[in-house]
């Protein structure tokens, strides 16, 4: 049912006309390959989504904390050392040149996280393949620091890895923050990488989070999205994740509401 500090939003254009998977309707989406590795069924993928320092860690830690569920977090260590070196670090030092070489690692890395075996019925991964290529690499695309014939190498990619491997997700939590919150947050919590985000930067990420998951506008989601007004202090953002606790982890029990 509705709570209050969150909106639930299902992958709709308007009412009654669901909207399809990513692929459906091509002619990809018709390969007799496709889903070659497939998850149980029994077992749930629940994605937190939202902009840097939007409190994804404080998301993953309460639930790590105070339930039994199986939590993944993005695997920073390696973007920051593939074999010495840090192209996370060198990606925002100069994204026209690292851009690439950054999103192909976090591509891979990202669909080691899909698949890899689960040892929980709920996984709960903060972020996905999926906000990698749409969010991630679309910003870069849109703001001229990737080519498209790279952008197109990725998209061509990312499209293989869609209907060849299982890396749907069951339940989107989108934690909705203000890029200036976001922005306060980061320079607070002092991670060398982002010393050098500016506040345009994370108002960019935050346009595409809004297109992709709210507007509907920029590809089609074919799972439910819970959204939760994330703009608040920890100790109401973890009252936030209690009193929404029984539809993150249970969200095929959840009725659905379009975010308003």
């Amino acid at each position: 049912m509705w709570r209050r500090g969150a909106a639930w939003a299902w992958g709709r254009r308007g009412a009654g006309t669901a909207v399809p998977g990513p692929s459906a309707g091509g002619p990809r989406a018709a390969a007799h390959h496709k889903h070659l590795i497939k998850k149980d069924p029994r077992k749930r993928i629940i994605c937190i989504e939202g902009n840097i320092a939007s409190g994804k860690t404080t998301c993953l830690d309460y639930f790590a904390q105070t339930t039994s569920i199986e939590v993944l977090k993005e695997p920073l260590n390696k973007w920051r050392n593939v074999r010495g070196h840090n192209i996370l670090g060198l990606m925002y030092q100069d994204a026209s040149r690292w851009g690439i070489t950054l999103q192909t690692y976090v591509q891979l890395t990202m669909l080691e996280q899909h698949t890899r075996p689960m040892i929980s019925p709920i996984r709960m991964m903060e972020r996905s393949i999926h906000s990698a290529k749409h969010i991630f690499v679309e910003n870069l695309y849109r703001s001229g620091k990737m080519p498209e014939v790279d952008y197109a190498v990725l998209s061509e990619w990312f499209d293989w890895i869609q209907n060849n491997t299982d890396v749907s997700v069951d339940l989107i939590v989108y934690l909705q923050t203000s890029p200036e919150v976001c922005y306060e947050r980061l320079k607070t919590r002092c991670r060398e990488e982002e010393k050098v985000i500016p506040l345009e930067y994370l108002e960019a990420i935050h346009e595409l989070y809004e297109e992709w998951l709210i507007k509907r506008a920029l590809f089609e989601v074919s799972c439910p999205v819970l959204v939760i007004g994330a703009d608040h202090d920890m100790q109401k953002m973890i009252e936030k994740y209690e009193e929404n606790r029984d539809q993150i982890l249970n969200p095929a029990n959840s009725t659905v509401y379009r975010s308003l």
